[in-house]
């Protein structure tokens, strides 16, 4: 599952107008070399959110969310292909800059869908 978030954390994170974030299984992710740096913060959410960054670089790299274990968020810049993100929504919209472009043809979400039934957070098996 992939989406854009518009909350002010994710603008503050990203620098941009929005962080695009892929919802992959813990059991799906593996970091391959190094480790980052982590910055914990309460989000729009309520939920605290720990801020994975490459401590070499500076770069986002990933979300971890201790309210949800079985999931890690993953920026779609820090990949090596980010072109193959392919958001299916729009979060926190409410939140979006006047200037924020979204595209009118995904579905869109005033704050953070409910959980847990929020299409955004199944797992797929």
């Amino acid at each position: 599952m992939a989406f854009n978030c518009h909350c002010r954390d994710c603008q503050r994170a990203s620098g941009s107008a929005f962080a695009s974030i892929l919802v992959v299984p813990t059991t799906a992710f593996e970091i391959l070399t190094g480790e980052p740096a982590y910055h914990s913060v309460v989000a729009d959410s309520g939920h605290t959110m720990q801020r994975g960054f490459c401590a070499q670089c500076g770069s986002p790299l990933l979300i971890r969310e201790p309210a949800r274990p079985g999931i890690v968020l993953v920026q779609a810049g820090g990949l090596d292909d980010p072109g193959r993100h392919q958001p299916a929504a729009d979060i926190f919209q409410a939140r979006a800059h006047p200037w924020d472009y979204m595209n009118p043809d995904l579905p869109g979400y005033p704050t953070m869908p409910p959980l847990p039934d929020s299409p955004l957070f199944r797992t797929q098996h």
